[in-house]
Formats: C-alpha cells, sequence, structure tokens
C-alpha cells in the first residue's frame, strides 16, 4: 500500500482520470451509467474516522465491480485503520495532518498472516494451507 504524507499529498483529483465517489453514493448506478470506465484513481473520503461506508464501497468497487486501478482513501485516515483499509481494497491512503508517515509504514510488519480472507487473498487461512 502507498502511504502519503498529508504534506506531500498533490491535490486532490488532479487528473481527469480521477474520480472523488461521496460516502453515500449509489455505486450500482455509477457503474450503470459507465461512469467508472477509463478512471484510473478512485478517491473514497473518510470525514472522520469513525466513518466506515469508504471500506464498503472500496470492497465492492473491487469484488463486484472489478476496479483494478487504484483506490485512495482520503480525510481523517489514522495508522491503525491502514491494514483493514489494504485488506478491503484501498491501495493507497493519504495520511491525515500530523499522523506520521514512518509509523505508518510499521503497521504492516506487525501482522504477518490473517486468517479470515479478505480482497487480497479470498480464501481463508484454512483453505490456502490445504491448497
Amino acid at each position: 500500500m502507498k502511504i502519503i504524507a498529508a504534506s506531500a499529498a498533490p491535490a486532490s483529483a488532479e487528473t481527469e482520470n480521477t474520480l472523488q465517489i461521496a460516502n453515500d453514493a449509489d455505486l450500482a448506478a455509477l457503474a450503470a451509467s459507465g461512469a467508472l470506465q477509463g478512471v484510473q484513481r478512485i478517491e473514497l473520503q473518510f470525514p472522520k474516522f469513525t466513518d466506515g461506508r469508504a471500506y464498503s464501497q472500496a470492497l465492492l468497487l473491487r469484488r463486484r465491480y472489478q476496479f483494478a486501478g487504484d483506490i485512495r482513501a482520503t480525510g481523517d485516515v489514522l495508522i491503525d485503520q491502514l491494514v483493514h483499509m489494504h485488506r478491503s481494497g484501498f491501495s493507497s491512503a493519504v495520511l491525515a495532518e500530523g499522523v506520521d508517515p514512518t509509523a505508518a509504514e510499521r503497521q504492516f510488519a506487525r501482522f504477518q498472516g490473517f486468517y479470515q480472507g479478505d480482497v487480497l487473498e479470498p480464501r481463508p487461512h484454512f483453505a490456502r494451507e490445504a491448497a
């Protein structure tokens, strides 16, 4: 997962191939309208760290709508959320102001594996061991 410091973050939606999706957006309607075609990056907003709707959006974009581009977390992104964001389908995150990117990178070294499946590896641990 690419970690971006708040001070190093480029202007949001700087390219024409970037789409910002609101937390209450209907992803099915967006996909049906063709709005996801040609998009290279989708930015999902975390207005508060307690608002988890963007996790569901990222999961749906990856699994149901087969979006293969960059899904970026923006807003109130804290260190403790990063591993779960990555497992939910996010590929990059812009950290909240004042969050240390070096400390954020260390979060990924803390966990060696997971029992549950996720976007990266849909099979649970017991199914991976049998293969």
